[in-house]
């Protein structure tokens, strides 16, 4: 897998293929420099709960505003008929992307939000993007080792490498020059070699009903400077660029969850900024 980062492509297409967060710590999240000194640490419930963003305020994102702002970029679609992606019974979203990345990184804001919104997780970690790329040591989560549990959605998360770059002593796999974590078996390695040819990440496939290739908005405009505390304290303001684009972004995620699960919960399900996004 190369090196390939994609901001502002987001493509949801109708595919045919062939084919969790309840933290038990009272830590406080951080609110101070030095983010990198956070990675691997487990995520608080005091974050969790800022991630789950009442209702009023998610429907007070303007995603159209948003779009027309170049904040996040708007989904386009095709008519082409796909057999729904599952696994455990239930749909099936497939995620594949590295910790160093620095577009994954702003990716994994708007999938937690949209997530939780389902289900929950154990084990969400802390995580800042490579030091040593663009947009270096943007604040994030990492998936890798995190476990994911709801009733209605199966969520399967690939983070392929750590996010620092092996040193001249290491011996093991590499990507990039960074230590592997994770490879994909080959169902999830044809999904994303068949409808990413390009082979860029962040890649996100929802059922079947939606593909992302590439960040939905740019880490620099939205992220730089912050920290978790920060970003979250910020998603509660619908106005700010941190909620139009993070929250636009899981809007559009919860959308795609609902339709293929037969709009479950309803208590999500038929909220506005979820119907809206569904016509």
């Amino acid at each position: 897998m190369q090196k390939k980062y994609l901001y502002g492509l987001v493509v949801a297409v109708i595919v045919v293929v062939v084919v969790s967060l309840i933290v038990l710590t009272n830590k406080p999240a951080p609110s101070n420099p030095g983010l990198a000194s956070y990675d691997n640490q487990i995520v608080p419930q005091s974050l969790i709960s800022m991630l789950k963003v009442p209702a009023n305020v998610s429907n007070a994102v303007n995603v159209s505003r948003s779009e027309s702002n170049r904040v996040v970029a708007p989904l386009t679609r095709t008519g082409i008929n796909a057999t729904p992606l599952e696994a455990n019974g239930k749909p099936l979203m497939l995620y594949i992307g590295a910790e160093y990345c620095p577009y994954c990184a702003a990716e994994r804001w708007a999938m937690a939000v949209a997530l939780l919104r389902f289900g929950n997780f154990t084990n969400l970690k802390y995580m800042t993007s490579s030091q040593v790329d663009v947009d270096a040591g943007t604040p994030t989560f990492t998936f890798y080792n995190a476990t994911y549990t709801s009733p209605y959605l199966t969520f399967v998360a690939v983070e392929t490498t750590t996010n620092k770059q092996a040193n001249s002593s290491y011996k093991g796999q590499t990507i990039d020059g960074y230590p592997v974590l994770q490879i994909p078996n080959g169902s999830e390695n044809n999904i994303f070699s068949a409808y990413n040819p390009g082979g860029s990440i962040p890649f996100v496939d929802i059922a079947n009903r939606s593909v992302q290739i590439g960040a939905s908005y740019d880490p620099a405009i939205v992220l730089d400077g912050q920290n978790w505390t920060q970003v979250a304290t910020e998603l509660n303001n619908p106005g700010s660029i941190q909620a139009q684009a993070i929250l636009s972004t899981a809007n559009m995620f919860t959308a795609q969850i609902c339709l293929a699960d037969g709009n479950q919960p309803a208590s999500v399900c038929s909220q506005p900024y979820v119907t809206a996004l569904e016509k």
